[in-house]
């Protein structure tokens, strides 16, 4: 077996054949053979990530939590479109509202009708298809110079201004406008999920810990380094999630005093999307301060902005071959957050039909979500860290709660008892979507930056977030199209629970992370020359 010996290192290397990439000239003859683990260098001139610097990232996070445009901006779109919308029963002028309404409520849409819950899925598609023209426009753009910092920034503020603007949603007539802004808040804040994961490798590379590491040459630099990624992985989540709790505990105190618990300018989703959005500004704003410059090489001449994107994937996607552990889970994930996300859409719109877009309940369903969320998120990474489990065991755990959830839901097909029919299961769902599937979060992005090629961050996890975010697209579609065709929420869920576990197959048999990591970095040195 053949291995490059690191220059004043030679002491220091494993025999498995462990190299610093830093070391590996393209131009040699002399070339790794497939048996060589590369280990992404750090750079020496990046600056040392800080204590407040690292605290600023987290608190972005906990403010950048989803329950302003993901949580009262969709039940407020919806709820108005259901105000706004006629019994098809009873025929146009009915209301879906009255104890006597058929179930069903569709909108004018196109010349004709369509269900509230597919105008709320075709809402959900058209974020998505902004979501993969940014990303693939757009997201590998930020690994030149600052243009990566200043991408979350201007996302950033377009969606503090959308949810600062739903104070302007006080009626049903206006739900076209409620639409317009869901869109626009949901794409913005999948974009700031995106661009904010982005920024994560880099730091992992340059916390003390890490620097400590580089002068070493073995598999337990490389465990070593996982689990860093992992730590600031988890703990940038459970902020979230903290993030989830302090915001539920803020509107159930405005909400429950007796003096305000029937004031409709409390119990109300739009003052609840501002105050949230408040928490964010206030939480988020030092990140855009205290973030040190690590600026990418400079953009190439004759290039654009506009352009570069285009290009790197379309170059990034010639090379599948070197890549391929990456590419396949990319792939694999696209279905796989395809699956969740529009599952997580389909049981919120059960679950306001069954609470009636009740305020306090959601909110009481969204804080026991929040809360578990939290606890798991540290559980899952204590044991992790503890027994040393790789991200990828960890990750399978996770995925396979990710399958039940559409499978459970599939049985409401069959019986009214269970399958989403039922207070019970919203309450069981919450909890255990908390429970696991916040860690699926933490473990999916870690294993997206263990399979990143170095340097290349925002490229990748812009793919990245076309599998996790645009991805999703697809589903809504189909699923829209299901239930525009049965009158059914219901028949949706089988599509999704085959989403689920087929990718979740791939992911467990197919994605070798070592043998991923090796080809990433040998990659990344290939294309610096």
């Amino acid at each position: 077996m053949s291995s490059i010996t690191p220059p004043d290192a030679a002491a220091t290397q494993d025999p498995t054949g462990i190299v610093d990439s830093k070391s590996y000239n393209v131009s040699d003859d002399e070339r790794p053979d497939k048996t060589t683990i590369f280990i992404a260098a750090v750079h020496k001139d990046e600056p040392l990530v800080t204590r407040r610097e690292l605290w600023s990232y987290y608190l972005y996070y906990n403010g950048d939590n989803g329950v302003g445009p993901l949580g009262y901006t969709q039940t407020l779109f919806q709820s108005l479109a259901t105000s706004a919308g006629f019994d098809p029963v009873a025929g146009p002028g009915s209301s879906c509202l009255t104890s006597t309404a058929s179930g069903q409520c569709v909108l004018p849409w196109l010349g004709g009708t369509k269900s509230v819950s597919s105008v709320v899925l075709v809402a959900n598609g058209i974020s998505f298809a902004i979501m993969t023209a940014i990303f693939t426009t757009i997201g590998s753009a930020g690994d030149y110079g600052t243009f990566g910092r200043w991408l979350l920034f201007v996302v950033t503020v377009i969606c503090w201004a959308a949810q600062y603007a739903c104070m302007s949603l006080t009626s049903p007539d206006r739900w076209k406008l409620a639409m317009t802004l869901y869109i626009i808040g949901f794409v913005s804040y999948g974009a700031t999920l995106v661009f904010y994961a982005a920024a994560f490798p880099r730091l992992a590379r340059n916390t003390p810990h890490s620097r400590k590491l580089r002068d070493r040459y073995d598999e337990w630099r490389v465990m070593e380094e996982s689990l860093e990624k992992n730590r600031i992985s988890n703990i940038s989540t459970a902020h979230s999630n903290i993030g989830f709790v302090v915001t539920y505990l803020l509107n159930l105190a405005i909400l429950i005093p007796p003096r305000t618990a029937n004031n409709p300018m409390v119990d109300n989703y739009t003052i609840r999307s501002v105050l949230d959005n408040s928490y964010w500004v206030l939480l988020g704003i030092w990140w855009f301060i205290y973030q040190s410059p690590r600026p990418g090489p400079p953009l190439p001449k004759g290039e654009s902005y506009l352009t570069i994107g285009w290009k790197q994937i379309w170059a990034a996607l010639k090379t599948y071959k070197d890549l391929p552990y990456t590419f396949m889970y990319l792939f694999a994930f696209f279905l796989l957050a395809d699956g969740l996300n529009t599952t997580g859409t389909l049981v919120s719109i059960c679950q306001n039909d069954k609470f009636s877009f009740s305020f306090l309940q959601n909110t009481y369903l969204g804080l026991s979500q929040a809360i578990t969320s939290t606890i798991s998120t540290f559980g899952f990474w204590y044991i992790q860290r503890y027994w040393k489990i790789s991200t990828k065991k960890m990750f399978v755990v996770t995925n396979v709660v990710t399958i039940l959830i559409p499978f459970w839901g599939m049985l409401g097909i069959w019986t009214n008892k269970v399958g989403f029919h039922n207070v019970w299961e919203f309450w069981a769902y919450n909890v255990v979507f908390g429970l696991f599937q916040a860690p699926y979060y933490a473990f999916s992005q870690t294993m997206m930056a263990e399979l990143s090629p170095p340097g290349f961050d925002n490229m990748f996890f812009g793919l990245f977030g076309l599998s996790n975010r645009a991805s999703s697209m697809v589903g809504p579609s189909v699923v829209q199209a299901i239930i525009d065709k049965s009158n059914d929420n219901w028949q949706g869920f089988p599509f999704l629970f085959a989403i689920c576990s087929a990718a979740s197959l791939v992911i467990w048999f197919g994605v070798d992370v070592k043998k991923g990591r090796r080809d990433a970095v040998r990659w990344a040195a290939s294309q610096r020359g």
